[in-house]
């Protein structure tokens, strides 16, 4: 699990880049630009344009790579999010970007189908 320090750090950040890895396993991918959140369970991301996104079909279909994150990079892995997750995850949207003109498409029906909980490997 992340540790306190590392969550408050992530809550805090604007600068998150995830890269699934690609087919072979083990190369990541290139890092895209994703907004980042945290909640009680975690930090999470979302696909803006929804579950069709190659990042997340990636990372739903290699369940690992690596977030660049609060200037670092960390090895992750990914799992999904059951919809009764997404009400605090939208919470968390709201609260750290609630003056972005794109949050009604973060925390729409497609955006919330496309979450994914990001987790430390090796750890």
């Amino acid at each position: 699990m992340w540790t306190p320090q590392q969550l408050e750090q992530f809550a805090a950040a604007d600068d998150c880049r995830i890269a699934p890895f690609r087919e072979d396993g083990a190369t990541p991918g290139t890092p895209t630009f994703i907004w980042s959140v945290v909640t009680p369970d975690g930090l999470f991301v979302r696909a803006y344009s929804g579950r069709g996104s190659s990042w997340f079909q990636a990372a739903l279909k290699q369940k690992a790579g690596q977030i660049h994150l609060a200037g670092q990079v960390h090895d992750v892995s990914f799992e999904p999010v059951s919809d009764d997750a997404n009400d605090a995850i939208d919470a968390a949207y709201r609260a750290k970007y609630g003056a972005s003109r794109y949050l009604g498409s973060m925390i729409s029906p497609r955006a919330r189908a496309a979450t994914v909980r990001v987790l430390p490997r090796n750890a």
